[in-house]
């Protein structure tokens, strides 16, 4: 497959408007210009396109949950979660690095598809360098007339504003997004209402991820059928970008079609593991927060939201994370429970009890304390942390713990009773 959605990635001065306009840039936006907005919502529907942030709900049928109408008192708003915060995700950045004129025009098409008057891009602090070539960009196409007043003399107006956050993994959540973007803590909210109702400011708002916008300029530019002939079946169409980390030879950004299997990810993008001599041990296939895969789960696996779903992971963000056989499991499960220990805002008992509850178990475990009664304690408060907070940091928290001790349950058993990792001479 060419690249598409990478297209402008390594292009001499690729984050200018004159390398981007040179090279196709602005033309969709131009085309949804001259369209309907229903008619621009109808042709992401047809493509198929879900959303690339974690949760894969179609995109264009959350566009479809806002009004019809904005009004003078209701006007609506487009936010961008460009707050990349999931441990091994790195894609976003790419984008906003190096072609952010992509995200831009992604940004004006879904806006203008919703009616918004305003799009924020929320961008998590850390990305400094990344919020200066936005910013640069959105300067850019302002002057261009692609965004502001008027766009392309089209009578519809539409403003954007480039907002960094202050650093916290739970403003990837959308509604604590919209809390920090308000001048708050970012804390998640109650739903219902839904954003598409009670959003930012109180307005009807959609929020959508980095790389889902990315896509949207590409199915106006080659249609919905285009999309839709790549990728296994028509729930999983389109380019998809893959953050490979972990044990292999290259890690980095690929794009590929979804649905690639794992197996080719690995050797043909990726170069093959990192030691030749060790074999794949298991599989984190979309960032931190979700399940891991032993490697007999990997065999045959296709990176598609389905196909993971029925090996009883996530595609998530598409973090993909590689462990060989000199991986030490429990230490692995120990740094991610101390990450969402720290990140976890507080609000809910259950995440804020929990995920430091966790921590401290597999602490004492990896120190050498480990009670025989521990792997069925971290089975019963991960258990009771799912599906009991209003966002899901807890079940991010609980899920991988939970198929750590299932999986790899000789390697934690091992830990309580010699108090070392099974890898470790005796």
């Amino acid at each position: 497959m060419d690249k598409v959605l990478t297209r402008n990635v390594g292009v001499d001065n690729s984050q200018t408007i004159d390398v981007y306009r040179s090279r196709g840039g602005y033309e969709a936006l131009r085309k949804a210009c001259r369209m309907e907005p229903a008619a621009i919502i109808d042709e992401v529907k047809a493509s198929g396109l879900r959303g690339r942030g974690g949760a894969g709900f179609p995109c264009g049928v959350k566009w479809s949950f806002m009004p019809k109408q904005p009004s003078a008192d209701r006007p609506h708003y487009l936010v961008c979660n460009a707050d990349e915060s999931e441990p091994g995700t790195f894609k976003d950045r790419l984008i906003m690095e190096e072609d952010p004129h992509l995200l831009i025009e992604g940004c004006m098409i879904s806006a203008r598809a919703i009616q918004a008057s305003i799009a924020f891009i929320y961008i998590r602090g850390e990305y400094v360098h990344a919020a200066r070539v936005l910013e640069r960009a959105v300067a850019e196409a302002r002057a261009g007339g692609f965004v502001g007043r008027d766009v392309l003399g089209s009578g519809w107006s539409c403003e954007m504003i480039v907002h960094r956050g202050a650093g916290a993994y739970i403003c990837g959540e959308e509604t604590a997004l919209m809390d920090s973007l308000e001048g708050g803590r970012g804390n998640p909210r109650l739903k219902p209402p839904f954003p598409a109702q009670y959003g930012v400011y109180g307005m009807p708002t959609t929020v959508n991820n980095v790389e889902t916008l990315a896509c949207v300029p590409l199915i106006l530019e080659r249609g919905s059928d285009w999309f839709k002939s790549i990728g296994p079946n028509e729930r999983n169409t389109g380019p998809k970008l893959y953050c490979m980390s972990g044990h292999i030879k290259r890690p980095g950004v690929y794009e590929a079609p979804m649905g690639v299997e794992l197996s080719q990810l690995i050797d043909q993008y990726c170069g093959g593991m990192l030691h030749s001599d060790r074999k794949l041990k298991a599989c984190i296939p979309g960032g931190s927060s979700v399940p891991v895969l032993t490697a007999e789960e990997c065999e045959g696996l296709k990176m598609d939201f389905d196909s993971i779903a029925e090996r009883g992971s996530m595609l998530g963000s598409a973090a993909v994370m590689i462990m060989d056989e000199s991986t030490d499991m429990v230490l692995v499960m120990e740094r991610i429970s101390h990450f969402y220990a720290h990140e976890s805002c507080g609000q809910c008992t259950p995440c804020r009890e929990g995920t430091g509850w966790i921590e401290k178990i597999l602490r004492r475990m990896r120190s050498g304390g480990g009670r025989k009664e521990d792997l069925d304690l971290l089975e019963s408060v991960s258990g009771h942390m799912m599906g009991t907070t209003i966002c899901p940091l807890a079940d991010a928290a609980a899920m991988p713990c939970q198929s750590f001790v299932k999986k790899f349950r000789h390697e934690f058993e091992h830990y309580v009773h010699h108090g070392r990792s099974v890898l470790v001479a005796s």
